[in-house]
């Protein structure tokens, strides 16, 4: 592990990390939702590896559980929330030209965050 930040909705952390790819093992709490962001410089894939995942893709909602994986192009809408007992844990594989925290643009956040 590079490096670990915790979140009002759970923890992520840097796994891997080099120019336009970056790999994080995110875990999200019961009852819990990441925000409603897209990305403009970057693609993610995440595969679900523990607990169960509604996923929001633009228009669409999926029922995730452990083996699956989603893609999500740049600046599609997304989010993930655990509608489950158990934590949510999946692994998020970025590539893109820029990988920062700020390339975030949220919609909805549960948090008030911007």
């Amino acid at each position: 592990m590079i490096y670990k930040e915790e979140r009002p909705w759970g923890w992520f952390e840097i796994l891997y990390e080099e120019a336009q790819l970056k790999i994080k093992r995110i875990m999200v709490k019961p009852g819990k939702r990441l925000s409603l962001q897209s990305h403009k410089r970057r693609a993610e894939n995440w595969v679900i590896t523990q607990g169960q995942a509604l996923f929001t893709l633009d228009e669409k909602t999926l029922h995730l559980g452990p083996r699956q994986a989603v893609f999500i192009p740049e600046k599609a809408k997304h989010r993930i929330e655990n509608p489950g007992q158990e934590n949510l844990v999946f692994i998020e594989v970025q590539t893109g030209t820029y990988l920062g925290e700020d390339d975030i643009t949220r919609f909805q956040d549960d948090f008030n965050r911007v």
